[in-house]
């Protein structure tokens, strides 16, 4: 027992040792770290005062504190920076829904603008800018060496105002200019529609809006079409959207799940790491979900589909999303200015970071690009007018079998048949999402 007690306090004492040895250079470096720090601070100081005196013109001594401000921001990832006092009072506005802009979803890349998603029924959207087009120049000049607030800065103005980009695409050979006109852009966080047997949630975006319309949307589509028992499945359309609230896409999230956890994050400090669970209630009680995604589909948008594929609640149908998997913080500073910093990245209840390498979906479908060329020539190509089937020969015996309720079903049957037919030349996509909700249905007894 003694050797024991003495073996402990030995242990204590070459502890105490040890650390003693070790703590000296640890204080004696932070006290370097500290000076360095110290140093590096007089540098800036000195330069700002150099600037302040000696620079060809005068200069606005805010906006120069504000512009290091922003490049030190700026320095750590895209998604971080600062906002001036109008920046951030329009960042409170998007949020609400309603703001003044082209309707474009932006981020940085290589020096260039790139789109990340234009805004549904926007000017740009109408203007045909696509997901992933590069933005080189505003009014024919360069955005290159531009911050990327900078780079938005030109693409504001009054609303009613003509603005021409230049747009490099991935396929087009040439640079081409697009010309929009400015104007309020109203979000509608979600469009809610029904095709065939099938309920169609179009979210664009996650703002304050989102879940209450989600919520309301999709119960007067399904009173539309009678009652739950007559809607065969969901699709939720995520497509283009941006993103926006975390909080927002946890909520869209839950509707859709009765258990497990929708997302977590995880910050430098592990006492700043989140962990979001879902409550018990499915809005679409069970039915089958489709999910559509393209690369124009980023952040809280991602959350939502990472954690619907994980739990096997819905199959992902498109192509490869943006991934974006961090979260931002946007803190208040002194003068009615705000920092927004980059705090956490996010994970989908597998355990998965889906920064920057995007969300695969379950079925690649990718969306044909429509030549307005060929589109020309075929509606110039004649009908065939020599389609014939047994309905039209000459003599030909009726079909005596059949009642006038099944009659109107077969004939209820062949028009959704038709609509789906046009459907897949409007949107490929969507329409091979509804197949798939129709294939589960036919495959289900209860149906």
């Amino acid at each position: 027992m003694k050797k024991f007690v003495m073996a402990a306090i030995g242990g204590i004492v070459a502890g105490g040792v040890l650390t003693t040895q070790i703590a000296g250079p640890l204080i004696a470096q932070e006290a370097q770290n500290n000076s360095s720090v110290y140093e590096q601070l007089d540098l800036f100081g000195d330069i700002f005062e150099r600037i302040r005196a000696q620079y060809v013109e005068d200069v606005d001594e805010k906006e120069l504190i504000e512009a290091a401000i922003n490049g030190m921001l700026v320095s750590l990832d895209p998604h971080s920076s600062y906002l001036s006092p109008d920046d951030a009072d329009d960042m409170r506005v998007q949020t609400r829904g309603e703001f003044g802009g082209l309707g474009i979803e932006v981020t940085q890349e290589e020096g260039f603008v790139k789109v990340v998603s234009p805004i549904d029924d926007t000017p740009a959207d109408e203007a045909g800018i696509e997901a992933g087009d590069f933005i080189t120049h505003v009014d024919g000049e360069s955005v290159l060496g531009l911050t990327l607030d900078d780079a938005v800065d030109l693409m504001r103005g009054p609303v009613g105002s003509e603005i021409v980009i230049t747009v490099v695409r991935e396929g087009v050979d040439e640079p081409f200019d697009v010309t929009i006109v400015r104007d309020t852009i109203k979000l509608t966080a979600v469009r809610t529609r029904t095709q065939g047997d099938t309920v169609v949630l179009r979210v664009t975006t996650f703002n304050d809006q989102t879940y209450p319309n989600l919520e309301d949307g999709l119960k007067e589509a399904v009173e539309e079409l009678g009652g739950m028992e007559k809607v065969n499945g969901f699709v939720l359309d995520l497509r283009n959207n941006p993103g926006g609230l975390l909080t927002q896409a946890i909520k869209v999230s839950d509707a859709f799940l009765d258990k497990g956890e929708i997302v977590s994050t995880r910050g430098r400090d592990p006492q700043d790491s989140d962990r979001y669970n879902a409550s018990e209630g499915d809005l679409a009680v069970g039915k089958p979900i489709v999910v559509l995604i393209n690369g124009g589909s980023a952040s809280a948008s991602e959350i939502v589909t990472g954690a619907l594929q994980d739990h096997r609640r819905a199959i992902v149908v498109g192509t490869k999303s943006f991934g974006k998997g961090s979260v931002q913080t946007v803190m208040p500073l002194k003068g009615d200015g705000a920092m927004r910093l980059t705090t956490a990245r996010y994970y989908t209840p597998s355990g998965r970071s889906i920064q920057a390498l995007g969300i695969s979906p379950d079925i690649v479908v990718e969306q044909p690009r429509r030549d307005p060329a060929a589109t020309e020539e075929e509606d110039d190509t004649p009908v065939n007018r020599f389609s014939r089937s047994e309905a039209d020969l000459r003599g030909r015996l009726d079909n005596d079998s059949l009642t006038e309720d099944e009659r109107r079903q077969i004939e209820e049957e062949q028009q959704k048949a038709e609509d789906a037919a046009a459907l897949r030349e409007e949107d490929y996509q969507l329409a091979y999402a509804i197949d798939i909700l129709k294939g589960l249905s036919a495959l289900d007894p209860a149906q």
